[in-house]
C-alpha cells in the first residue's frame, strides 16, 4: 500500500461535554476512492471538515504530504463575495490549472456561468461548488453528499467525471448505487470510531452485520460470565471465608465495560397505518395532457394503476413529475383525456418540499394534530412521546419548534406525519432525502409489507430497484412512458438512463485565448416573495373555489330550479361558470410558478 498523502490520526473531538470522535482515524493514498459512512449524528461531516482543514479537533494529529492539493466539498457552500459563478470557479484554480475546464464544468452542470451567487437556489449554489472543486483536479476530493439536489442525468454524469479523475476521493453520500460504482474502500465511524475494509460501499454492509452480530455475540458471552461471577460472590465457599480480592476486581471490571459498552445507534422503526382496502383500481388515465403556456408538461398519457403496484416516476428536474402526480391523484385536472380513482382510495401524502409544516407548531403538535398527546396507528392509541422514539427524536424534542430542527429532522418528522395516517394509497415525493442507509433499508421494508399501493418520485436508482414494480419516466417534449420493472429493468429496456431535457443539453464549445467572453444569459435565481405566497396560499384558495363550485352544482342540480326561480337559476350559472373561468386561471398560475420552483430548486 502506497504511503498516505493525507491521514488523521487519534482524532477525538466533543459536541459540549458528549465525545462525537473517539481515537477516529483516515488516511488517504494517492488513487485511493474510500466510502465514508454512519448514522446520521456519527460525525462523518465532521471528520471530513477536520480532513480539509476547516476545523481542529480536540486531539489527534492531522498530517497532509507537502505539495498536496486538497479540494473540499461541503453541503452548504458560501459563494459570497463573487460576481459571477465563473468568478467563483475561476477563484479555486491556480496557474497551471487549465482555465477553460470551469467554464466547461458549469455548462455541464447546467450553469453558465454569468449567474449572480446571491440569487441562486441551494441546487445551482452546489453545482457551482461542484465545478469548483472538480476544476483542477486536485490531487485528493473529499465530497459531503455531492449528489444533494441532482437529478438523475446530472447523477450520472457525475459518476462518469469521478471515474475519470485520477484523484483520491473520500465520498459522503445516501445514494447506494453511487458510492457502490465509486469506491473501493470504506470507513465506518460506528460510536466515535473508524473501522476500515478494503471492500468498496457493495461488500460493506455485509461485513457491517457480520461485525454487530459478532459483537452482540461477545456481549451475550460478558453478561453470562458476569452472572457466572456473582454465583461465585453470594455463592462461593472460599468467598464466604474471605473475599477474593482478584476476582472481586474481575467482577468490577466486567461490570464496568458493560456500562461502557456502546451499543450502535438507534434505528428509525417505521410502521405505516393502513387504512380501508381499496377497489382493484387505483387509476386509470385516459390520454391526459397538460401544457404551460407553449410547452407541453405532459402529452397524451395513458396508464391503469391496479391496488398493490409500486410505480416508481422519473424523468430530470422540470420534467413536471409532480404535475403528474398532481393529475393521477385528481389534484390538478388534465387539460383532456381523463383520470378515474378507484373507489375507497385514502391517500397519504409526503410532501418533499415539507411546505406543509408549520415552523412554529411544535413536534408533538405536527404528529398529533394539537390538543393531544396520543395518536391512532393502525387503530391502537400510540402516546406520541414513544412515537418519537420511533423516528429517534429525544422526549425533550416534543416542544421543540419544527423550524428549528434540521433537514434530515424534518424529513423524518414529514415521514412520521404521512406514515401515521391511514391510508392504502401511499404517495411518497423524494422520500430518501437526507436519509441515512440504515433508514433507507428500514422504509424499502415498509413499502414491500405495505398492503396498499405506492406512488414514489426519486433520484436514488438503488431505491427505486429495491421497490418499484413499474417505472414511468419522462422522454422530453411532454412523452412518458411506462417500463415493467425497477429502474434497472427501464435501463436494459430503453438502452440508456434518464435524459437531461432537451433546454438543458448545452454541448461545451471550448473557446480560443483571443475569443471574448459571452455575455451571459440572464436568469432567474430565485422566487420573489410574491411568487413564494402565492405559490403557498394558491392550493387553499383553489381548494375553497372548488368547495363553492360544488355547492353551486348542488343548487343547479336541482331539476325544478329553472321553472321555481329563473332569475336565480341564470344568476347560478353564471357564477358557476366564473368560478371555472377563475379557477382554471388560478390553475395555471400555480402550475407555472410550481414549474419555476421545480426547476430553480433543482437547479
Amino acid at each position: 500500500m502506497a504511503a498516505p498523502i493525507l491521514a488523521l490520526q487519534s482524532i477525538g473531538l466533543k459536541i459540549g461535554t458528549n465525545p462525537l470522535l473517539e481515537g477516529a482515524e483516515l488516511s488517504v493514498s494517492p488513487g485511493d476512492k474510500i466510502a465514508l459512512v454512519g448514522r446520521n449524528g456519527s460525525g462523518k461531516s465532521t471528520l471530513l471538515k477536520i480532513a480539509a482543514g476547516a476545523i481542529e479537533p480536540d486531539a489527534g494529529e492531522r498530517f497532509v504530504q507537502p505539495g498536496v492539493t486538497i479540494r473540499y466539498l461541503p453541503q452548504e457552500p458560501d459563494l459570497s463575495g463573487f460576481a459571477s459563478t465563473l468568478d467563483y470557479v475561476e477563484a479555486g484554480l491556480e496557474g497551471a490549472d487549465d482555465p477553460y475546464r470551469a467554464r466547461y464544468l458549469l455548462e455541464m452542470l447546467g450553469l453558465n456561468g454569468g449567474e449572480d451567487p446571491r440569487s441562486l437556489s441551494g441546487g445551482e449554489a452546489r453545482r457551482a461548488a461542484l465545478a469548483r472543486v472538480l476544476a483542477p483536479e486536485p490531487d485528493i476530493l473529499l465530497l459531503d453528499e455531492p449528489t444533494n439536489h441532482l437529478d438523475l442525468p446530472a447523477i450520472e454524469w457525475l459518476e462518469g467525471e469521478l471515474k475519470s479523475l485520477r484523484s483520491a476521493l473520500v465520498l459522503i453520500s445516501h445514494d447506494r448505487r453511487f458510492l457502490a460504482d465509486l469506491t473501493r474502500a470504506t470507513v465506518w465511524i460506528d460510536r466515535g470510531a473508524t473501522r476500515r475494509i478494503d471492500q468498496g460501499f457493495s461488500g460493506f454492509e455485509a461485513w457491517r452485520d457480520d461485525f454487530l452480530e459478532q459483537e452482540e455475540k461477545e456481549q451475550h458471552k460478558l453478561a453470562r460470565k458476569i452472572v457466572a461471577e456473582e454465583h461465585w460472590v453470594r455463592y462461593g465457599v472460599t468467598a464466604r471465608r474471605k473475599r477474593n480480592v482478584r476476582r472481586m476486581d474481575l467482577l468490577a471490571g466486567l461490570r464496568q465495560q458493560v456500562r461502557d459498552h456502546r451499543g450502535p445507534q438507534g434505528n428509525v422503526k417505521l410502521s405505516v397505518a393502513e387504512g380501508r382496502t381499496s377497489g382493484a383500481l387505483i387509476v386509470e388515465a385516459d390520454a391526459i395532457s397538460k401544457s404551460f403556456g407553449d410547452r407541453v408538461v405532459v402529452g397524451d398519457f395513458s396508464t391503469r394503476i391496479m391496488r398493490g403496484a409500486r410505480v416508481g416516476i422519473v424523468g430530470p428536474n422540470g420534467a413536471g413529475k409532480t404535475t403528474l402526480i398532481r393529475m393521477l391523484t385528481g389534484d390538478l385536472e388534465p387539460d383532456s383525456g381523463k383520470v378515474t380513482l378507484g373507489t375507497r382510495l385514502e391517500l397519504a401524502v409526503l410532501d418533499q418540499r415539507r411546505a406543509s409544516l408549520d415552523p412554529d407548531a411544535t413536534l408533538k403538535d405536527v404528529l398529533t394534530g394539537g390538543g393531544s398527546d396520543t395518536l391512532t396507528i393502525n387503530g391502537q392509541p400510540k402516546h406520541v412521546i414513544g412515537y418519537m422514539k420511533e423516528f429517534l427524536f429525544t422526549p425533550e424534542q416534543a416542544r421543540t419548534a419544527v423550524g428549528k430542527l434540521s433537514g434530515g429532522e424534518r424529513n423524518r418528522v414529514t415521514l412520521a406525519r404521512a406514515l401515521a395516517l391511514p391510508s392504502n394509497v401511499l404517495v411518497l415525493d423524494e422520500p430518501t432525502n437526507d436519509l441515512d442507509l440504515e433508514t433507507l433499508d428500514l422504509l424499502q421494508e415498509m413499502i414491500a409489507d405495505y398492503a396498499g399501493t405506492v406512488i414514489v418520485v426519486s433520484h436514488d436508482r438503488d431505491f427505486l430497484d429495491n421497490v418499484a414494480t413499474s417505472i414511468i419516466q419522462s422522454e422530453d417534449d411532454g412523452v412518458w412512458t411506462e417500463y415493467a420493472g425497477g429502474y434497472s429493468d427501464m435501463v436494459a429496456q430503453r438502452g440508456a438512463g434518464v435524459s437531461a431535457r432537451k433546454s438543458e443539453r448545452q454541448p461545451a464549445q471550448p473557446r480560443s485565448k483571443t475569443q471574448a467572453d459571452p455575455a451571459p444569459v440572464q436568469k432567474r435565481g430565485k422566487l420573489s416573495f410574491k411568487d413564494k405566497h402565492a405559490l403557498e396560499t394558491l392550493p387553499r384558495e383553489m381548494d375553497a373555489l372548488r368547495g363553492r363550485l360544488a355547492e353551486l352544482q348542488t343548487v343547479l342540480d336541482d331539476p325544478q330550479l329553472y321553472a321555481r326561480d329563473p332569475q336565480r337559476f341564470e344568476k347560478t350559472t353564471q357564477a358557476y361558470v366564473d368560478g371555472e373561468t377563475k379557477l382554471a386561471g388560478m390553475e395555471d398560475r400555480w402550475l407555472e410558478l410550481e414549474m419555476l420552483r421545480e426547476e430553480l430548486e433543482g437547479g
